[in-house]
């Protein structure tokens, strides 16, 4: 029997937006730039990652734009638009026509002519060129429905993916590079250096007292586990706790993905031991932390990752 959580009397108060985001971000989608004409005829686009079929028949699909937009009249006003998918290898045309810096995102762009004159960016995996069937104000955004007019998939290379605020693609490499042998624990340690060095400036300009709050527990925990095997899950979960107080949604992917090989390496170390010596290393970066010294406590997760290497390179030497 499944029990239900009463819902607080004011919902909107116990309503996180962030973790919200967070939780929509776990779903991968793909990328895409809407373009249309504006009532002068000049090509007007954006990046859109909100883009989903809606039915068959009629051929529907749907976007949404955010009712802060710049472009939002435009859209609103135009009675078609255009979604081009894009490739793994057009991450900077995605950058570009999501950039508010870029006065003319087309300068440079290929791009021809499409159903009612529609701008059709050129190399895309897949265009759908729409009629306008309707629009619907939702919340902070207006949803779109287009009703497909023409399509082409024409370009057999694979999507670029958005995951969690980064590209997909970036992760996937990752991954791959472990799964055949070419990144060696030097090189990993390496990374992982970089990146939680860089997420651990993050946290002290970002963090709350409540994200510090959350790795002194975990500290807590890891002195008071006796086995090896919990000790390092728990010091997995020190630096998840870390990248979560950095509040960069960007640089969590990598570190994830950093976490993924971390983990892996573990569960095939048959050398695993505890490290207790590592615990006053974690409090003295954990107070950095809480005074907002970021040259300290990376100085302090430096030593960390010192003591790391010198005990790895020990057991490389013994065997």
């Amino acid at each position: 029997m499944t029990t239900l959580t009463p819902a607080p009397a004011d919902p909107q108060a116990a309503f996180d937006s962030r973790a919200f985001r967070n939780a929509l971000g776990s779903f991968p989608t793909g990328v895409a730039i809407i373009t249309t004409t504006g009532p002068d005829g000049k090509p007007i686009g954006l990046t859109c990652n909100s883009f989903s079929s809606v039915s068959l028949e009629p051929p529907l699909v749907s976007w949404g734009l955010r009712l802060a937009s710049k472009s939002l009249e435009a859209f609103r006003q135009a009675g078609a638009f255009a979604i081009n998918v894009l490739a793994e290898d057009q991450k900077e045309l995605s950058a570009r026509f999501a950039s508010g810096a870029v006065a003319d995102k087309f300068d440079g762009v290929a791009w021809a002519p499409g159903h009612r004159g529609l701008p059709v960016i050129a190399g895309s995996v897949a265009t759908f060129e729409c009629d306008k069937f309707a629009e619907h104000l939702a919340g902070d955004h207006v949803l779109f429905l287009g009703h497909v007019a023409r399509f082409d998939h024409g370009r057999e290379e694979a999507s670029l993916v958005f995951y969690k605020g980064a590209y997909m693609m970036l992760t996937q490499s990752l991954r791959e590079l472990a799964a055949s042998g070419r990144m060696d624990s030097a090189h990993l340690d390496q990374a992982r250096r970089l990146i939680n060095c860089m997420l651990l400036r993050l946290a002290c300009q970002n963090g709350s007292p409540d994200d510090f709050d959350a790795i002194e527990r975990n500290i807590v925990e890891i002195e008071n586990y006796a086995g090896a095997a919990q000790r390092a899950e728990a010091s997995i979960e020190f630096f998840r706790l870390v990248t979560k107080a950095a509040h960069n949604d960007v640089l969590v992917v990598v570190a994830e993905t950093l976490t993924t090989l971390v983990r892996h390496v573990l569960q095939t170390d048959t050398t695993l031991r505890a490290r207790p010596e590592l615990v006053p290393v974690r409090r003295k970066i954990l107070a950095h932390m809480r005074e907002r010294d970021p040259d300290a406590a990376e100085c302090e997760m430096s030593h960390y990752f010192d003591q790391l290497r010198r005990d790895v390179a020990a057991q490389e030497a013994h065997t």
